[in-house]
Order: structure tokens, then sequence, then C-alpha cells
């Protein structure tokens, strides 16, 4: 198992190369989604340590489909996640 993970760990760096390569004129579009996606990260470790005070089961996991989510969409991205996390509570 420790080989796919070694392939693995070798496609992601070779990935990474690729687009920083390929996105070199347009890095100020990966810098922003990046810290768009971080910053969508605080927000929901914040909603999440208001919210659990009221609502317990509405708090989001830190995971890479919602750093995506927020990354692309911003902040509306971090409320339809909530949203959805709502929806589906009842």
């Amino acid at each position: 198992m420790e080989t796919y993970g070694g392939i693995a760990w070798m496609i992601g760096v070779l990935g990474a190369v690729f687009g920083i390569v390929v996105l070199r004129r347009h890095i100020e579009i990966l810098i922003n989604f990046v810290l768009r996606g971080v910053l969508g990260l605080f927000f929901i470790y914040f909603g999440n340590y208001f919210l659990a005070e009221m609502i317990p089961e509405l708090t989001l996991g830190y995971n890479l489909t919602n750093f995506l989510a927020s990354g692309l969409l911003g902040v509306p991205g971090i409320m339809m996640l909530y949203g959805i996390r709502f929806y589906t509570l009842w």
C-alpha cells in the first residue's frame, strides 16, 4: 500500500507543477482561489463556533469539498454549504 501512496504523491506533485506552469500567466487567479478557500475555511470555523451553541447539528467540516466551494464561489458558496446542511437536517 505504501507504493500506491508514493505514486499518488508523485502524481499530485507533478500535477501541481504542471498546473503552475500552465497557469504561469494566470498565477493571480490561482492565488485568489487559494486565499478565498482559506478565508472560507476560517469563516466556516467561526460559523461553527457561533452556531454550535444554538444548533450543533448545523456545523460543517473542514474538507476539500468545502475548500473548493468557498474557493470557487466565495461567501455565497459558504452560505450555500450552510443552506444545504440546514436543508438536510429537516
